[in-house]
């Protein structure tokens, strides 16, 4: 039986990470901010043919609504659940208050989007004894300032941390200790693996691979020959190895989201999802104050080949109905035929500009009623 130590390097093990995940988090500050909508079943999103479920609060979950859903469709399993267009000054400033938390406790702070963030509080600023009672207090000051819940994961790496934080949702923590690894990570099915859907989890299926172990019984040689480079990945995150630091303040080159769909889909059927990735990337462009020249746009066939189209502009993306417009323009580059399939698609900007090379724009996302969203 393997030991905990050869899962993870010493490297790794000296490491205190922690996740943070905010609860549902755009229709949490709806809520907090509107008592009539406290206990209701709310989906953040515009109505209308061509929107997307932006986030769902927890009663409306229990209908089934989740993110990336066709508004149309969240209507049909709850038509008594209200409505909120999305208000993304509100959430930034949220986030914002969250962050300013962080930062009393660490500034070793990776910000994903508005609503998560990796935290490295090996040596915290609060002189705290213990990670987990970093995230304890962490999550403590959140609900009494913010009056917001956030979950947590605490691990000695940010891919075990990632999956901690949703193992007690909503408003909850675990904690994976070094020791605890090897015991916690072998049993688990695949797709808790991040970044495993439900495509690659029936591939792996096929050559015996159902859970963890699995993977860790199988040689590097192996995997690689049945998922290529992220087959070399897979061995290591089967031995709860992962390097990667945490990394702050760091201006960002590009901005990117992207969706490996449950199901591999036809090529019409990528618009729903390219106009709330869209939505996503705009929301964090906002976030960073900038204004980007150059849309991206990245599809992913059922055979795991990578497509790439880019187009740039003379002046930065004004909306994200503009981004969303440009996206799926990209999208009718690709020429594969009717019956191709895909698994993933993403949407990204680049080609950042300065304060002073920005252009204003004409209207923000949150001011298109028509636009889709997150």
């Amino acid at each position: 039986m393997p030991q905990p130590e050869q899962l993870i390097s010493g490297t790794a093990m000296q490491r205190k990470i922690v996740h943070v995940d905010m609860d549902a988090f755009y229709a949490s500050v709806e809520q907090r901010d509107d008592p009539h909508l406290r206990g209701k079943p709310v989906v953040v999103a515009w109505k209308g043919k061509r929107s997307v479920v932006c986030a769902a609060s927890y009663e409306a979950r229990q209908f089934g609504i989740r993110s990336a859903m066709p508004a149309i469709s969240a209507e049909r399993l709850c038509p008594e659940a209200i409505f909120v267009p999305p208000d993304f000054t509100r959430y930034k400033a949220a986030s914002q208050a969250v962050r300013e938390i962080f930062q009393q406790h660490t500034d070793a702070i990776e910000p994903l989007s508005l609503d998560e963030a990796y935290l490295d509080v090996t040596e915290n600023k609060s002189n705290l004894p213990t990670a987990t009672l970093v995230a304890k207090t962490i999550r403590r000051q959140i609900w009494e300032q913010l009056n917001l819940t956030a979950s947590a994961g605490v691990a000695p790496n940010k891919f075990l941390a990632k999956i901690a934080s949703d193992w007690k949702k909503p408003n909850g923590q675990f904690v994976i200790q070094p020791h605890e690894v090897q015991a916690f990570l072998l049993p688990l099915p695949v797709g808790r693996i991040p970044g495993v859907g439900r495509v690659t989890e029936s591939r792996m299926a096929q050559v015996g691979i159902k859970t963890v172990g699995d993977i860790y019984a199988m040689e590097m040689f192996t995997l690689e020959e049945h998922f290529g480079r992220y087959g070399s990945r897979l061995y290591e995150l089967a031995r709860g190895i992962d390097h990667n630091p945490v990394v702050s303040n760091r201006v960002r080159k590009q901005i990117s989201a992207e969706d490996t769909f449950p199901d591999d889909l036809p090529l019409e059927e990528c618009e729903v999802h390219i106009r709330r990735l869209a939505e996503k990337v705009w929301a964090a462009s906002r976030e960073n104050a900038r204004g980007a020249k150059t849309v991206g746009l990245k599809l992913k066939t059922k055979e795991f080949i990578s497509l790439t189209r880019n187009l740039s502009l003379t002046i930065p993306v004004s909306s994200c109905e503009e981004l969303a417009t440009i996206g799926l323009a990209l999208c009718r580059r690709v020429d594969l035929g009717p019956r191709q399939l895909f698994r993933l698609v993403g949407v990204g900007l680049s080609n950042f500009q300065s304060g002073a090379e920005i252009a204003s724009p004409l209207f923000s996302c949150e001011d298109d009623v028509d636009a889709n969203n997150n």
